[in-house]
C-alpha cells in the first residue's frame, strides 16, 4: 500500500467497536497455536495425566475424565491470551489508541503504546493488530514505524538515556516476529510458565 494513501491518527469514540473486534479477531488467528504450544510441552502433558487420573475416581467415564482437563486448559489459556490482547488497552502515557486508515477512511489496523515499568526500559507495544484483510501490504511496517517514532518523542521528553522499543509477541506469531527481525529488532527474554516461553520480547535501540 503505498504511504500516501495510509495515516495514523488517534482513535475515535465510534471506533471503539470496530476496533475491539480488530483485536479480537488477532487473538483468534494465534490463540490455538499457543496453545498447542503450551500444552504439549512436558511439564503440561504432565500435570494433565495427573489431573485426568484424579478425575477417574470421581467420574464414571474414562473419555470425560481424559478430555475435561485439556478442555478447560485450552479454555483458559485461550480466556487469558483474550483477556491480555484481545481488548482496548487502557490510557497511557503515551497517549492513544492509534489507528491506521486508509483513504478511504476504512480503519485497517490499530496500536497502543505504554511506559516501560523502570527507567531505561524504553516504551512498549500493548497492541498491535492488522485487518486480516490488509495484512501484507505494509500497515504493519507502518504502525511500526509510527510507534518508534513516538518512542523516541517520549524517551526525548522524558530525558530518558537512550530511546527504545519493546515489543512482545506470543511465540505461535511467526508472521509477527518475522516482520520484527526484517526491521532490526532482537528476541531477548520473554516469559512464560513451567520454564518454556509462550511470549517473547522483541527490542530495538532507537
Amino acid at each position: 500500500m503505498a504511504p500516501s494513501h495510509l495515516s495514523v491518527r488517534e482513535m475515535r469514540e465510534d471506533e471503539k467497536a470496530l476496533v475491539l473486534e480488530m483485536l479480537k479477531a488477532g487473538v483468534k488467528d494465534t490463540e490455538n497455536r499457543v496453545a498447542l504450544h503450551a500444552l504439549t510441552r512436558p511439564p503440561a502433558l504432565l500435570l494433565l495425566a495427573a489431573a485426568s487420573s484424579g478425575l477417574r475416581f470421581v467420574l464414571a467415564s474414562f473419555a470425560l475424565a481424559l478430555l475435561l482437563p485439556v478442555f478447560l486448559a485450552v479454555a483458559a489459556v485461550k480466556l487469558g491470551l483474550r483477556a491480555w490482547w484481545g481488548s482496548l488497552p487502557p490510557p497511557g502515557g503515551l497517549g492513544g489508541p492509534w489507528v491506521a486508515v486508509r483513504g478511504s477512511g476504512d480503519v485497517c489496523g490499530v496500536l497502543a503504546l505504554a511506559p516501560g515499568t523502570n527507567a531505561g526500559d524504553g516504551a512498549r507495544v500493548t497492541r498491535l493488530s492488522v485487518s486480516r484483510w490488509h495484512r501484507r501490504r505494509g500497515v504493519g511496517r507502518r504502525l511500526l514505524a509510527f510507534a518508534e517514532s513516538r518512542a523516541r518523542a517520549w524517551a526525548g521528553g522524558m530525558g530518558e538515556p537512550r530511546a527504545r522499543l519493546v515489543v512482545p509477541v506470543a511465540v505461535a506469531a511467526w508472521g509477527v516476529a518475522g516482520l520484527l527481525e526484517g526491521c532490526g529488532y532482537q528476541a531477548e527474554g520473554g516469559w512464560g510458565c513451567m520454564g518454556y516461553t509462550l511470549v517473547r520480547e522483541f527490542s530495538k535501540d532507537l
